[in-house]
């Protein structure tokens, strides 16, 4: 019994942990691209460089360390790629609001959807839950939702999409930081591609963005990916999407305390109906719990 309580506790600790990193991951490209210290370009190649850098050195350091080019795949590292660069060009096309609900929105459907081709079936409570989840997610971002041009409302989708299906790679790993480690290594050509693009179109690249991006793909992508890919077989693809609605609360919370930006009462009542809609989703009753032991 203590040990079952010990492991959903740890459960509970690195979900934690990767919705915080994911939510300063948020704030990092929100200060790095909207602040203008860099371009979506070099931060994004940035990005992936120094997540690999720090990834390859960890596993490699490690005793009995495998070699690093058979951990991971092409077909994780192609979705991260593509999330990475999809998000950060629709980033500047769209409002913060409403690229938060097509991202979410769209990697939520793609996360759920391949739950249940695999043959997950969410319970009545936990689609309840997301539902109000979602409803709070809208409210969050209400005030300041509109029209999204049709060019950056495809880059974010697309990005919802492909961080959705690195996600579900994620599942399979026996090696999270390994695979990761792999696929951040295979997306640097892909870095190289979209750094060759910078440099024929608008290259803009400050010291404070170079930090900032380094610090968004060694710390908040990077090591969060190993974390998130560590807690996902635990969680299925279902509860993996819902919680990750946190992120969006979380990003408000941290915004207000280290960036100075005002609590609002669409930020209180979204994020209140969002973690309200996160525990009926997630909760179960004492009982079930007590016989899935």
């Amino acid at each position: 019994m203590m040990r079952a309580m010990f492991q959903q506790l740890r459960i509970i600790g690195l979900t934690a942990a990767t919705m915080v990193a994911f939510a300063a991951n948020s704030l990092l490209c929100r200060a790095a691209l909207r602040g203008g210290a860099i371009d979506a370009a070099s931060f994004t190649s940035i990005r992936l460089v120094s997540g690999a850098l720090v990834l390859v050195a960890i596993t490699q350091a490690r005793r009995g360390a495998e070699p690093v080019r058979s951990a991971g795949n092409w077909r994780a590292a192609l979705s991260l790629a593509a999330y990475a660069i999809t998000f950060s060009l629709a980033y500047l096309r769209l409002a913060a609001s409403t690229g938060a609900l097509i991202l979410f929105g769209s990697a939520q459907l793609t996360m759920i959807t391949g739950g249940l081709l695999r043959g997950e079936r969410p319970t009545v409570r936990q689609w309840i839950g997301f539902a109000v989840a979602a409803t709070g997610l809208v409210l969050l971002n209400l005030p300041s939702l509109e029209a999204p041009p049709l060019a950056g409302a495809a880059l974010m989708f697309v990005a919802g999409i492909t961080w959705g299906l690195y996600s579900l790679f994620g599942r399979a790993a026996t090696r999270p930081l390994a695979a990761n480690a792999g696929n951040f290594l295979r997306s640097v050509p892909m870095a190289a591609a979209f750094i060759a693009f910078a440099l024929a179109t608008s290259l803009h690249v400050t010291a404070y963005g170079v930090t900032l991006a380094i610090a968004s793909g060694a710390i908040t992508s990077g090591l969060g990916y190993c974390i998130w890919y560590a807690v996902l077989p635990s969680l299925g693809a279902a509860r993996a999407a819902i919680v990750q609605l946190s992120v969006p609360v979380i990003a408000a919370a941290g915004g207000i305390v280290l960036l100075a930006e005002p609590l609002h009462r669409h930020v209180l009542v979204g994020g209140s109906v969002i973690l309200g809609g996160l525990a009926l989703a997630l909760w179960r009753p004492p009982a079930r719990a007590a016989a899935t032991r």
